[in-house]
């Protein structure tokens, strides 16, 4: 989730326009969202003109830019979208004003919503936006026979394969390497950074020999295997009942952020591509500069609730960033890379080119 900018409406309402950037974020809101809200965006809408009438043509589509009273509210989870329907409080065109429309909600659009939020809402909608850079996860149960590939999402997991072969020894040995096979095959296709492995008894070490040896990119993205009880959702819910993925994604997410860090004081030690610093890092996103922005979640935090101590605008610098191509890579304040980036003030850049 991006969050573009804060405010109050009227009456003091909480005012948010945000972008949902995954299926997740779309998730999210549909528990955020009830009835009495309101929800701003564009839309088309079917408009009959009047000389159509006469005709029933069902009158053309219109791109409309409306403000929707909240009735209902769905989250279409295989159409990836979420259905906000409600009555019309505001419109370009004043002829649609009470009318019932459905707004559906896709990623990467912008909303803004007006409602007073409770503190567990504003919690969920933080909670989205510092999930944004975790790390994709898949996890993959084996067992004699069969093997279960699920991808990990915030409002559950997907079932994203089922794989099933003979998998004995000897005179069947061709099949269950059958079964390996289609395995790797399937696990290239796989959006996820990380891959847990997980199963009863040796069936999973043997596959993973077999992907070490006839799918080396697939092995380098297995990040740890755990022992299960049995395989498919079974597995898979006693794999999330132990803190694996947690651990994958806190594991990955440190390795990205110390690439980072290691990069920006490489480059301070030579004179490249890099500044730090608050005011400096801020010019820097003012000219275009900035190719990374590197900014510790904490003072991020602190500066957009008015605790911190920053004489620029926090979300000025990232939303700078974002709309000059740049990427915002918000480093956890638990981990090492974090402190480090404390160190030097919170935030720093890698920039596209030296600023005299």
């Amino acid at each position: 989730m991006r969050i573009v900018q804060r405010g109050h409406g009227a009456e003091g309402r909480d005012r948010v326009t945000l972008v949902p950037e995954t299926v997740d974020d779309l998730w999210h809101l549909s528990h955020v969202l009830e009835p009495g809200d309101l929800v701003e965006g564009d839309t088309t809408r079917r408009i009959q003109r009047a000389d159509d009438q006469m005709r029933d043509t069902g009158g053309e589509r219109e791109h409309l830019h409306i403000t929707l009273g909240v009735e209902d509210v769905e989250f279409a989870r295989f159409a990836n979208r979420l259905r906000v329907g409600g009555v019309i409080e505001s419109c370009s065109r004043e002829d649609q004003l009470g009318l019932h429309h459905t707004l559906n909600v896709e990623a990467h659009e912008e909303i803004t919503i007006e409602k007073f939020l409770k503190p567990d809402q504003r919690d969920r909608i933080e909670e989205a936006a510092e999930a944004t850079d975790a790390p994709d996860v898949a996890i993959v149960t084996v067992e004699e026979g069969e093997a279960h590939i699920h991808t990990v999402q915030q409002y559950g997991t997907d079932e994203y394969a089922t794989i099933t072969a003979p998998t004995g020894k000897g005179e069947y040995a061709q099949p269950r390497a059958r079964l390996f096979e289609e395995l790797g095959s399937a696990l290239q296709h796989v959006d996820a950074e990380a891959i847990i492995l997980a199963g009863p008894g040796f069936t999973k070490q043997d596959a993973h020999d077999f992907l070490k040896e006839e799918y080396p990119d697939v092995t380098k993205r297995i990040a740890t295997t755990v022992d299960t009880a049995a395989a498919g959702d079974r597995g898979v819910h006693e794999v999330l009942k132990r803190g694996a993925v947690e651990e994958v994604q806190d594991q990955t997410r440190i390795a990205r952020e110390s690439e980072l860090i290691d990069e920006l004081t490489e480059r301070m030690a030579t004179g490249e591509k890099a500044t730090y610093g608050v005011e400096e890092t801020a010019e820097a996103a003012e000219f275009g500069a900035v190719e990374t922005l590197l900014v510790v979640d904490e003072r991020l935090r602190q500066e957009r609730q008015g605790e911190g101590d920053w004489d620029v605008d926090a979300n000025a610098i990232v939303e700078s960033v974002e709309q000059k191509g740049g990427e915002v890579v918000v480093f956890s304040s638990e981990f090492a890379p974090g402190e480090q980036l404390s160190n030097l003030g919170g935030v720093a850049a890698l920039l596209r080119y030296r600023l005299n």
